[in-house]
């Protein structure tokens, strides 16, 4: 499959919104008309870290999207960047969408000169760890959250 990866703008709120509601779905999180419009206004505020991409078919429909941000890295003195959420229409999932959209948060990163890119995913998603094995290292930190 031929995809386009872009950065999102203005006008591709609605299209976006039917893939978010995907991920969010697939990751059984409630969505909310205020959650998506506070996700979708981070996107868009260039004073915001929250970058996001898009993947797009020939038939300009949109089948993926990810979410990055630039973030220090302390122990390196340097800015990295962190790969918040990659998602991929059930449709078209295994047809390297995926992978092209790594590889655009990828060439963000060079192009920023940034020292790497960092992800998590949730432990019982296989498919994703297939692609993220192939395309980088797992490492051996474990990740907590604290509840507020």
């Amino acid at each position: 499959m031929s995809v386009q990866v872009r950065t999102l703008g203005d006008k591709d709120f609605f299209s976006w919104l039917g893939l978010f509601e995907g991920y969010s779905e697939f990751y059984k999180s409630e969505l909310t008309d205020e959650k998506a419009l506070q996700v979708w206004s981070w996107i868009i505020d260039k004073n915001h870290p929250l970058e996001g991409a898009v993947a797009v078919d020939g038939d300009g429909t949109f089948v993926g999207f990810t979410h990055f941000r630039i973030v220090p890295d302390t122990l390196r003195a340097t800015n990295g960047l962190f790969l918040d959420d990659l998602f991929v229409s059930d449709e078209t999932r295994g047809a390297g969408v995926g992978r092209a959209l790594i590889n655009h948060v990828r060439d963000y990163a060079a192009t920023h000169k940034l020292s790497g890119i960092q992800l998590i995913t949730a432990a019982d998603n296989t498919t994703a760890q297939r692609l993220y094995d192939d395309m980088g290292t797992r490492t051996e930190w474990v990740t907590y959250e604290i509840a507020l």
